[in-house]
């Protein structure tokens, strides 16, 4: 009797933990299936957030068409948390946050949106404020019962915390929150997060910071590099589109649209880029306040669509000479999106092969520019376009 008690209580027990694991692989599975798409606060606005900013940008996120284009997330990046209290709860700025931050994620919800949060693996976060080390459950509680649907995870005060290990702890604690919350890694590319991250994390850092220019990279500090030019980013993530995919994405850094450093047609081409690349799609700027070329650009549903094909490639680097490059990406039905980019300073024809894009030189094909929204009729084994100083042409190649 004794024995088939055993047995019974043995038999209960493995499927408690078989139905918790097929629980946590579910919330894990559940989200991101496609690049996200949102925005974060830390690119305009640094540290000066605060309740009535999300609010407004919540609000906007909806009237500017966001929302309808897409965009999901509202991510308030570091700074916004001060202390941890007697019982070691995380605590938000009482004077930045009056409300709270279950009041504000109900209001960002109740746009029919989606909240976000950001934190560090390290005891400090990059801004010295309190990390997550050795908290990562009890933050991970705290953010389910605020409603949190994402969390940004840094990397710094680190000491000689081995990243793999770190993630995977607050992955953990994730899963066991009993919430669905998409999980970005932010460690910028140091461990190779690519090679070991999924299943951990649905997008990680695959470089350091990118900042509001066309080009060029600057140290954070004397010796630790470093920020990086949109281009410099966009080398670093050739070569790594076998680790993208749906649920688990490389993330070449948030967008710097309409941020003021680069001309239309430079974020024009960081779009398409970003696009192309199958990265998330983290808008960065004052979407309160837009130039309507700006709106254009990240509400541009057919290039979204590029972003967000649901087969989850990321694009490659098919052909470069020189300053002349040619991106393609393979798309859900079997059609190809592709980048002509030019580096260079002076207007150049940049060509693509059929070759260049996997498909016989024979074969005819329809091209449609999807920046000026106009179908370009039938081409067979190439097409060509000028493409202007700092700029791209965008089109999609359908047999």
């Amino acid at each position: 009797m004794r024995r088939a008690f055993t047995l019974l209580a043995a038999i209960l027990l493995f499927g408690l933990i078989a139905f918790s694991q097929d629980g946590e692989k579910a919330l894990t599975g559940a989200v991101a299936s496609t690049p996200p798409m949102g925005w974060n606060s830390w690119n305009k606005f640094g540290c000066n957030v605060s309740e009535d900013l999300i609010r407004q940008v919540a609000d906007a996120m909806v009237t500017s068409g966001m929302k309808d284009a897409g965009y999901q997330y509202v991510v308030i990046d570091d700074c916004w948390q001060v202390e941890r209290d007697s019982n070691g709860n995380i605590v938000a700025d009482a004077n930045r946050f009056p409300s709270g931050m279950k009041a504000l994620a109900d209001y960002v919800h109740g746009k029919g949106l989606k909240f976000g949060l950001y934190s560090d693996a390290g005891t400090k976060t990059c801004q010295g404020r309190p990390g997550s080390r050795g908290y990562e459950f009890q933050d991970a509680r705290q953010y389910a019962v605020w409603g949190v649907d994402y969390l940004k995870y840094d990397w710094c005060s680190t000491s000689t915390q081995d990243a793999r290990s770190s993630y995977e702890i607050m992955r953990a604690a994730l899963d066991a929150s009993g919430r669905a919350i998409v999980f970005s890694i932010c460690e910028w590319g140091k461990s190779q997060p690519w090679l070991w991250a999924t299943g951990v994390g649905n997008l990680w850092r695959t470089t350091g910071d990118i900042q509001d220019r066309w080009q060029g990279k600057q140290e954070w500090k004397p010796g630790d590099c470093c920020n990086y030019g949109m281009l410099d980013i966009l080398d670093q993530e050739a070569g790594l589109e076998s680790y993208a995919g749906p649920g688990h994405w490389n993330d070449p850094d948030m967008l710097e649209v309409g941020n003021g450093g680069m001309t239309t047609a430079e974020y024009r081409a960081h779009f398409s880029l970003w696009a192309i690349l199958a990265a998330p799609l983290i808008a960065g700027n004052d979407v309160r306040d837009m130039k309507p070329e700006i709106r254009e650009i990240l509400t541009h549903k057919e290039v979204i669509a590029v972003d967000q094909d649901p087969a989850g490639n990321q694009g490659r680097r098919v052909r470069q000479t020189g300053n002349l490059e040619v991106w393609s990406k393979v798309l859900q039905d079997g059609s190809r999106a592709v980048v002509l980019l030019n580096r260079g300073t002076t207007d150049r024809e940049i060509s693509a092969s059929w070759e260049d894009l996997g498909y016989p030189a024979h074969l005819s094909a329809k091209i449609r520019d999807l920046w000026q929204a106009k179908d370009l009729g039938e081409h067979k084994g190439t097409f060509s376009a000028t493409v202007a100083p700092h700029s791209v042409v965008m089109v999609t190649v359908k047999p």
